[in-house]
């Protein structure tokens, strides 16, 4: 999201270990980290362990079964959104707080065709299930929605914002499926451009 196709090769995961927080927060971000890589189905909790640098007891200790950890995961995405939200607020004006995010996207773009994006994929898997984690990851998305519309209703456009604001998270995710697909990360720096060109128009 701002923080994507999972790994085929039977390799262990090659997401950078958390260290910042308690054990709890660095399995949860790890957990997120390696769901990204390597999808739920794929992944084991000894993955997880690995990832975190935490023994594969510990997992047990904080989470009793694996949907407990994509629960985890969750709520580690939307920390993560909200820590970059806040970040991007700092800036003065709407236009350049839109704008940063999607310079984000643009850094992200090998992840992005190795991948996909690191919380839509996520979003896409959960999405078979009716087990309540579907309306969890659902609640992700409408939280960066609604930033997006708040961003768009100051730069003059209220009545269309929340209009707006879906079209510009749906253009980030297209491209971040279409440089996945392809395997090729300039498709999201072009998309990028045009993004954000498309930001200016609104100004």
């Amino acid at each position: 999201m701002t923080d994507s196709a999972p790994a085929t090769t039977g390799k262990k995961p090659t997401a950078t270990r958390p260290r910042a927080g308690g054990k709890r927060e660095r399995l949860a971000a790890a957990a997120a980290q390696v769901f990204h890589q390597q999808g739920v189905e794929r992944t084991t909790l000894s993955d997880i362990a690995t990832a975190a640098d935490v023994p594969l007891g510990n997992v047990y200790y904080y989470f009793k079964t694996k949907d407990q950890l994509v629960e985890a995961a969750i709520g580690s995405h939307l920390d993560t959104l909200r820590a970059a939200t806040d970040q991007l607020d700092q800036l003065p004006e709407p236009a350049d707080r839109l704008k940063a995010l999607i310079g984000g996207w643009i850094e992200q773009r090998d992840m992005a065709a190795r991948y996909g994006c690191p919380f839509g994929t996520l979003a896409v898997e959960l999405d078979k299930r009716e087990d309540g984690l579907d309306q969890a990851a659902a609640d992700v998305m409408q939280a960066l929605i609604a930033w997006a519309e708040s961003q768009f209703s100051q730069l003059g456009h209220p009545d269309e914002a929340r209009d707006l604001a879906v079209a510009f998270i749906a253009a980030y995710q297209g491209m971040s499926v279409l440089a996945n697909t392809l395997r090729d990360p300039e498709i999201m720096t072009s998309q990028g451009h045009r993004l954000a060109a498309w930001i200016d128009t609104l100004s």
